[in-house]
């Protein structure tokens, strides 16, 4: 496990950071003998124990989290019908994640991260069950929601950078990191189908708060999976200094890496145009499609299956190769999605435009993850991960506010249309960018054995 902190010296740190590509002496390390088990390639990373068991314990929470968030969106609207308190909920859950997380990742890369997710993992299903009491009991109101969700997101600041450094100390032969990351997006994405669906049928045929408290029960299968697990100690040597400090030290490593920030930014807009569309998927359900439930359900699960299909095909890679060209590809992609979304009226329409924009969503955030994860100095890994966080949940709550208020004066429609055309320019910007990015990674990878010298 990790423990301890970084030094700051600005003699030992800074010119290492002027050229974060030299600074990868460290990431041999990162390549081990590779164990010969009859595992699937595909499913390589599961041959890992602590692997195995995060799997399991995160595939049942997941399922009850999936279903919190389709039930808190129907909640809000079916207590309102208003498109911009939709934004402000989506906006109040989210922003802590902006502001926290850079702090959030100096602690990672200080602490033992397994106690902190256990942390998390606990007080998020304190939160949910706290949701569930005061929806059955009728109680539930838009102040109780805003402070609930805000709650939320303060444990998701931590949560997120938490998890994604977290995943490397799973592995025991640490080249199945990108086939890990793929199989956790597909985790992520099987529980998507299966969690809404539930979700639908459940607000149906009860209410919202039932949701709330499977999403609570489900918490026990993580945590459980989280004190099972058997973890090496950490062999990076830390010597202590102030939070501003590292917070300096992420910050200028990740600044003057050339594809961190190129893939950082890129995602930034992402999060900010694209995700919130998500959000405003009550209204599409009920006023453009006129369902109900079980039609935001529909289209949740259509979008769940082309995020699954993506990241199945992200874990039959045999290498991190080639990765970087997917990213402006599935942005392209994403964005025509969200653009066919918001001119169809259609529900088979709608569900083939959500399935493309999770195709698009899934490749490019896997692609992004995995490359970064890949690159980056095992030192700094939580405070990298930590800005990744910031860009692809950070930027959501701006961009969740910014949708409310644009469905709201201009109509969902338009605001989903007007966002695709903005994610496509940033693929295209992120295009011209690839050959530099490209250039800058080389060097890593070859020290890594990744590329031949």
């Amino acid at each position: 496990m990790s423990g301890g902190v970084r030094p700051d010296e600005e003699d030992i740190l800074i010119p290492a950071l002027q050229a974060p590509r030299d600074e990868t002496e460290e990431i041999p390390a990162l390549v081990e003998p590779h164990i010969n088990t009859g595992v699937s390639h595909a499913w390589r990373a599961l041959r890992h124990r602590n692997f195995r068991l995060f799997f399991g314990g995160q595939s049942i929470s997941l399922i009850g989290s999936w279903m919190t968030l389709v039930a808190t969106r129907w909640l809000v609207y079916r207590l309102t019908g208003s498109a911009l308190l939709l934004g402000t909920v989506g906006f109040v859950g989210q922003i802590p994640s902006f502001l926290l997380a850079p702090f959030a990742g100096v602690w990672m890369d200080r602490l033992d991260r397994r106690k902190v997710l256990l942390w998390t993992q606990t007080l998020s299903m304190i939160q949910s069950l706290l949701l569930a009491a005061m929806t059955l009991s009728g109680r539930i109101t838009i102040p109780w929601l805003l402070v609930l969700s805000a709650m939320q997101g303060i444990i998701n600041a931590f949560d997120m950078p938490g998890r994604q450094a977290f995943m490397v100390e799973m592995l025991e032969d640490r080249r199945d990191l990108s086939n890990a990351i793929a199989i956790n997006s597909s985790m992520v994405n099987a529980t998507r189908l299966i969690g809404p669906s539930l979700a639908g049928i459940l607000i149906a045929a009860t209410n919202e708060g039932w949701c709330f408290l499977i999403d609570g029960c489900s918490f026990i299968a993580v945590i459980a999976s989280l004190y099972s697990m058997r973890l090496r100690v950490s062999t990076v040597m830390r010597i202590p200094t102030s939070t501003l400090a590292e917070l300096k030290v992420g910050w200028t490593y990740v600044s003057e890496s050339m594809p961190i920030r190129t893939i950082l930014l890129l995602f930034a807009l992402i999060s900010l145009m694209g995700m919130p569309f998500v959000v405003l998927m009550p209204i599409f359900a009920v006023q453009v499609l006129h369902g109900g439930p079980n039609t935001l359900g529909f289209l949740m699960g259509a979008m769940g299956i082309g995020a699954l299909a993506s990241a199945l095909s992200l874990a039959a890679r045999k290498s991190v190769v080639g990765l970087v060209r997917m990213i402006p590809i599935a942005a392209g992609v994403f964005g025509l999605g969200l653009i066919g979304f918001g001119l169809s009226h259609a529900l088979w329409l709608s569900m083939i435009m959500a399935l493309v924009a999770g195709i698009g969503m899934m490749q490019g955030m896997a692609a992004s993850n995995t490359i970064i994860q890949t690159i980056v100095s095992e030192d700094k890994r939580g405070r990298v991960m930590s800005y990744y966080a910031m860009a692809l949940v950070g930027m959501a709550p701006f961009g969740s506010l910014l949708a409310g208020t644009m469905a709201h004066s201009i109509g969902a429609p338009r605001t989903v249309i007007a966002s695709g055309v903005v994610i496509l320019l940033g693929g295209a910007w992120f295009a011209l960018q690839l050959p530099a990015v490209k250039r800058a990674i080389c060097p890593i990878y070859r020290k890594m054995g990744i590329l031949p010298v």
